[in-house]
């Protein structure tokens, strides 16, 4: 079995190109095995399998650093970094932890729970490393999702002002590009991201440039004219206006495809984007056909994708569904606000019964709570149903929420579940 061997990058990096799809097939038999047993989220770390060897084959960690956004992708992470014996106890008290903890090995360089944080976690390490005169590389890996948090556009828009390389992987696990497009695009991005483009097009600019008068006015008109087509085809041009390079979209599921764009991506001396594609799922029918259910799951059977039989009792989730769907009955000014989570937190009834009073945000939970507060004052009764661990970074927000003295707040979690009252609770609309 190749995955016993593996303990780090140097295994990772010696095994022929050949060997390295049957490597992301145990990884994957692992993780379904292992988390069937434990609990614990599964269609996204089946996602960035290949990906994840993509990076231990192409940087030398420890040394270099990957930020790993979330958290809930870096099963392969801690397999590869010689962890795998002790998924035995994952999420268990005194056991492996499911998300990077800087304690448990120095592979994982930043702690992380919740979403959004890691590129600008990144760019300060990137930053620690520049000013110190180190030499590593610094990746941050971002989900799709994670966009929808309001401190990655932050943290891309400081990006744009660095000088020195650093690397942000989209891992995009929902868009598709239609043949043409795609194809023009995966030309047009192996024209412009080789090490032959790049130099080109630098030595044009410093050649033009020197010429009296009129070479600045040709850069420009040049410049904008390269836009122009690069808009009509290039699906990156938010980040390219920003100053981030794209690279992409790459088949986050093509080892050689995605090594050789992050070796492109160690070329540059400023922040680059690399945008992969993955499937989340991938490899378990059950999880491909289901995400969502299976984001973050229990023990479950692994030939049917069934959770393990537990009690009759209803969940408090389950409880919480069937009292909004009475309320919203009950109360037309009543309306549900979620950030990414209306399965986990009980709302999917409410929204599919109520569909013009439910709304998902995506994750950003400080636009949740303060957009709650809007509609508190306007005169609507929102609950706002959220993670309570997801909550507590955006304290400051629920405080706003507070002042308006109108919302409801629920919050959920493993550690337990219970309405937080404000002046009205259920039954005082």
């Amino acid at each position: 079995m190749i995955l016993e061997q593996i303990k780090g990058t140097r295994e990772i990096k010696e095994l022929p190109p050949q060997e390295l799809k049957t490597l992301a097939q145990e990884i994957r038999t692992f993780l379904i095995r292992s988390i069937s047993h434990t609990g614990g989220h599964l269609a996204s770390n089946l996602g960035v399998v290949e990906l994840t060897i993509a990076l231990y084959r192409t940087f030398n960690l420890p040394e270099d650093k990957v930020i790993w956004d979330v958290g809930h992708q870096s099963y392969t992470h801690k397999i590869l970094s010689g962890r795998m014996a002790e998924f035995e106890e994952l999420r268990q008290y005194g056991g492996l932890s499911g998300f990077p903890k800087r304690k448990e090995s120095p592979y994982d360089s930043f702690d992380t729970g919740h979403s959004s944080t890691s590129i600008s976690a990144g760019l300060g390490i990137a930053q620690g490393r520049d000013i110190q005169g180190q030499n590593y590389k610094v990746v941050s890996v971002i989900g799709d999702g994670a966009l929808t948090g309001g401190m990655a556009y932050e943290a891309l828009n400081n990006a744009a002002r660095m000088k020195k390389n650093f690397i942000i992987v989209l891992n995009d696990n929902k868009m598709s590009i239609s043949e043409n497009v795609g194809g023009m695009s995966r030309y047009l991005n192996g024209l412009r991201t080789g090490s032959g483009y790049n130099d080109l097009k630098k030595n044009v600019a410093d050649t033009l440039d020197r010429i009296p008068m009129v070479g600045s006015a040709m850069i420009d008109k040049i410049k904008r004219t390269k836009n122009s087509i690069k808009q009509l085809f290039i699906p990156g041009m938010l980040f390219e206006n920003m100053g981030i390079t794209y690279l992409g979209p790459v088949d986050g599921h093509d080892i050689q495809a995605l090594c050789k764009v992050l070796k492109e991506a160690q070329n540059l001396d400023h922040a680059v984007l690399v945008h992969v594609i993955t499937k989340k799922g991938k490899g378990y029918k059950p999880a491909e056909k289901n995400p969502s259910r299976f984001h973050g799951v229990g023990p479950f059977d692994v030939e049917t994708g069934k959770a393990a039989q537990e009690g009759n009792y209803p969940s408090y989730t389950e409880v919480f569904s069937r009292k909004m769907c009475q309320l919203g009955e009950r109360y037309t000014r009543l309306v549900a606000v979620t950030a990414a989570m209306p399965d986990g937190t009980g709302l999917t009834a409410f929204g599919k019964k109520f569909p013009e009073r439910f709304f998902d945000v995506g994750i950003a939970e400080a636009h949740a709570v303060t957009s709650a507060a809007g509609m508190a004052a306007s005169g609507l009764k929102p609950v706002v149903a959220v993670y309570s661990s997801f909550l507590q970074r955006d304290m400051i927000r629920f405080f706003t929420m507070s002042v308006s003295r109108t919302c409801l707040c629920f919050c959920s979690g493993q550690g337990g579940a219970g309405w937080k009252r404000r002046r009205d609770a259920p039954g005082n609309f």
